[in-house]
Parts: C-alpha cells; structure tokens; sequence
C-alpha cells in the first residue's frame, strides 16, 4: 500500500450513498465534494440550513449533477441525531458512514442531554447515530463507519469519575478524551462487527495538523500555532486520510489512517498507529457500555 495518496486515488463511487457529519465545511465538505465527484450520494449531516446550502451550491457550481442533500443533525441533541436517523432509514441504501463533526476547546459547556459538549457531539452524538443507522449499512456489503479522531487521541483517557466534566474542566483534556474515545469506539465496533462476520467494516482516521474552523474556540492561543501553519494541511489535504480509509479497497477493519508526512502532521494519507493505550478490549467495552447507558441505543447487528 502506497503512502502517496490524492484525490485522483478514490474509487469509483457510482451506487454508492454516503453520509457524512459536519460537511457543510473544512474536512468534511472537501470530502463531501471528492465523493460527490466520483458519482457517490451524499449525505451531508449538518446542523445549519444556510451553511448546508452554501456547501451543496459549491459542490454543484463545479458538479452540476451532484447528488447531494441536506440532513438536518445537531450531534448535541439526542432527539436530533434520532430525527435525522429516521430521515437516514428512508433511502434505499447506506454504504458509507463518515462520522467528522467535532468541536474543539469550547468553554464548558452541556449538550441539551446534559452531556459535556466535547464527549458528546464528538463521541457520545456519533455513537447514538451509528447505532441508529446501523440497520441500513448492514442491508449492503462492505459497508463502512470512518470515524475521524485525532492525533490528540494519544494523550487522551476517559475520566469515569467526573464524565460530564461536573467537578472540574480542561477544555484540551476534554478534546483529547473525546478523541480517545472515537479510536476505542472504532475498536468496540469492529469487534462486534466481526463477531456476526459481518462484510461491514470501521475505521478510524485524523487530519493531523489541518487549517480549518475546528480551532475557533482556541482564542489567543491560536497564535501559538501561527508558525505551524506553513505545515499544516489544507482542508482538501486533511481529507484525504478520510478519503482513503473510507474508499480505499485495501483497508481493513480495525485500521487507523493518518498524513503520510514526519509525525503523522501532513501531506497525504497512510496507514497508522492509535496510541498504545487505545488497543485494549476492556477499555474499549466500558465505553461501549456507558454510550449505550448513556444514549439509550443499543446496536442491532443480525
């Protein structure tokens, strides 16, 4: 498998429907707009109107046959991420599920559920959705669930103590356990997965270091990584670690992909390595049964 890795890589995406969260900008629409430009559906899950829009009118500016649609999804509203699955169940088919949306650094925070906002747009939202649709990628072989983390994942663990962040608050803590939890949920998943001997596979993936809207809530910090910046991906160059564990034919469940670049920072797209810590089987069931606890969703896989 090659590390050199571009946009002109990706597959043949005729027949094929793909829902991505968060794709009315950065990472997420750079891979709406590739996928949509190989012949896929796309599902672009997002919470404002206007935004989604805009992103669609672009796509279709250079793709004026795009299929691509609007799905209205707040990930920090249980009762959101299940409207916008019930409308997911109406299509005839799912084949790709990219779950991208994030939140970096806010200040404290609680989604409508009472969850602290990183943990639950960023794991919690992603996990309930999966869940939900779930069902309908399963009716499809060779389904994929890409899920993006971060290269923050390393430094992250899950605070059972204090999980909603009630006792105390690091917002770059609560970013990193967050995006720990995306690489343990991938790992639970694709377990489960291949305990039914499912077609379906999950994969994990990050963007390194990418120049996107992520990073708004970093406020005067911000100008600590101006000398990053000549480094950093592009939101187009972000994408294609998504890209690749989402169409590439040579991935396998389970595998992590990140920039092919020194320290994993930028340009292109391979396979990786989580954290350590992150490939164990009784960290990664806990979670899975405190999102289950958590979110009342309980995944059906037969």
């Amino acid at each position: 498998m090659s590390d050199s890795y571009t946009e002109n890589d990706v597959p043949d995406q005729r027949g094929r429907t793909a829902l991505i969260t968060g794709a009315n900008t950065g990472i997420g629409y750079d891979t709406a707009r590739v996928l949509a430009a190989q012949g896929a559906r796309v599902l672009l899950a997002c919470r404002d109107e206007s935004r989604a829009e805009a992103a669609i009118k672009a796509i279709r500016d250079d793709q004026p046959d795009a299929d691509v649609h609007w799905i209205a999804l707040d990930l920090a509203s249980l009762d959101s991420v299940a409207s916008a699955s019930r409308e997911v169940l109406q299509e005839p088919r799912l084949d790709l599920l990219i779950n991208n949306a994030g939140v970096m650094v806010p200040p404290k925070t609680k989604t409508l559920d009472g969850f602290e906002l990183q943990f639950g747009v960023n794991h919690l939202g992603h996990f309930a959705l999966t869940g939900q649709v779930l069902p309908l990628l399963l009716k499809h072989a060779k389904s994929r669930i890409v899920t993006v983390s971060s290269l923050a994942h390393r430094g992250g663990e899950i605070d059972y103590s204090d999980l909603q962040a009630d006792t105390s608050y690091s917002r770059m803590k609560r970013y990193q356990m967050s995006k720990f939890a995306n690489v343990l949920f991938t790992l639970g998943l694709q377990r489960r997965l291949s305990e039914v001997s499912s077609s379906a596979i999950a994969v994990a993936c990050h963007p390194g270091g990418s120049n996107t809207e992520l990073g708004r809530h970093l406020g005067p910090l911000r100008y600590l990584f101006l000398p990053l910046e000549i480094l950093m991906n592009s939101s187009a160059e972000g994408a294609l670690p998504t890209l690749r564990a989402a169409t590439d034919p040579e991935v396998n469940g389970g595998d992590y992909y990140g920039p092919a670049g020194f320290g994993e920072f930028s340009r292109s797209a391979k396979k990786v390595l989580m954290a350590k810590h992150a490939y164990s089987l009784e960290a990664a069931d806990r979670l899975w049964e405190v999102s289950e606890a958590l979110t009342h969703v309980r995944f059906q896989f037969n």
